[in-house]
């Protein structure tokens, strides 16, 4: 397949272009205000440059900035709206209208959509939850309603927690983890949905050869855990104690909003089309997969 892909720099973006063109596709990568590169754009000036003549099978768009990377001041929650917003709706239009348009566009989402879950299962057919998180993700799928109307196959990966020892959640974790100063936060009951980044890439080239999907998948394991759960898990997959807890009102005084729905908000989310499709994990079990994360640095 011939492939566009966006937010090549971010973590699943990097692991997934490797992988594909190790698969024997061919990547293109929509480059950030980079006018010598063949595709380019600047979402937040509503410019981009697809040429005409040439024909994409498959676009990927995984645009965004970070939504933990700093406390959610009343202008960072509208950046992290904005950023998904303004460039789902570029691309989503300029595809709908481009001489070639491709076969698929998956379009980043989150499970977010479904909010705090408590200890209740949820797959693609719940409804939207109603928190900060479930409104980012309402607008964000919107967005790309061009390319729908345009009877481009529309496919957005909800996924959960990506699991890599290079980036993301885990990254951040594994130091003070192998300190010895790892815990479980708040009650540590609330759920958390995860997926290993080598199932998160195999499951998004799952999508591009399935024709039949459209709309929302749940990218995350089929067995989500509890957060002290996790926490023991990762200790042992580290060999080290995990003994110095978290309290709820720390979080909340430390993190705000953004502790109370990424921290203490609970996600038991289950991943039924790729389940009803036939995908299968290859990390499904959180010990299994820790162990296989460290081990391989990956």
């Amino acid at each position: 397949m011939h492939i566009l892909i966006s937010g090549t720099s971010g973590l699943i973006g990097q692991a997934l272009t490797r992988y594909l063109r190790q698969q024997g596709h061919k990547v293109e990568q929509l480059i950030r205000d980079n006018h010598h590169q063949a595709f380019h754009w600047q979402p937040h000036k509503a410019l981009i440059h697809l040429p005409a003549s040439i024909h994409l099978d498959a676009v990927i768009n995984l645009n965004g900035v970070n939504i933990a990377d700093r406390l959610w001041s009343k202008k960072r929650k509208q950046a992290i709206i904005d950023s998904r917003i303004e460039s789902t709706q570029l691309l989503a239009k300029t595809l709908a209208q481009h001489p070639h348009p491709p076969k698929i566009l998956i379009n980043a989402s989150a499970i977010g959509y479904y909010g705090d879950t408590g200890s209740n299962e949820v797959d693609e057919t719940s409804p939207a939850g109603n928190n900060f998180l479930t409104k980012i993700v309402t607008q964000w799928e919107s967005s790309a309603q061009a390319a729908v109307d345009a009877g481009i196959r529309t496919v957005f990966i909800r996924s959960g927690v990506v699991l890599s020892s290079r980036g993301g959640a885990l990254a951040k974790m594994l130091l003070p983890f192998k300190l010895g100063l790892g815990g479980k936060i708040g009650s540590g009951l609330q759920y958390m949905s995860w997926i290993s980044l080598e199932d998160e890439i195999r499951a998004i080239e799952f999508i591009l050869n399935h024709g039949d999907i459209n709309g929302a998948v749940n990218l995350t394991s089929p067995h989500p855990i509890s957060n002290s759960y996790f926490n023991k898990a990762l200790a042992k997959a580290l060999t080290r104690p995990a003994l110095l807890p978290m309290p709820a009102f720390i979080v909340r005084l430390l993190f705000g909003e953004m502790g109370d729905l990424l921290l203490l908000g609970s996600a038991r989310v289950k991943p039924g089309v790729l389940i009803e499709q036939g995908f299968e994990f290859n990390l499904p079990e959180i010990n299994t997969a820790l162990v296989a994360i460290i081990k391989n640095n990956s």
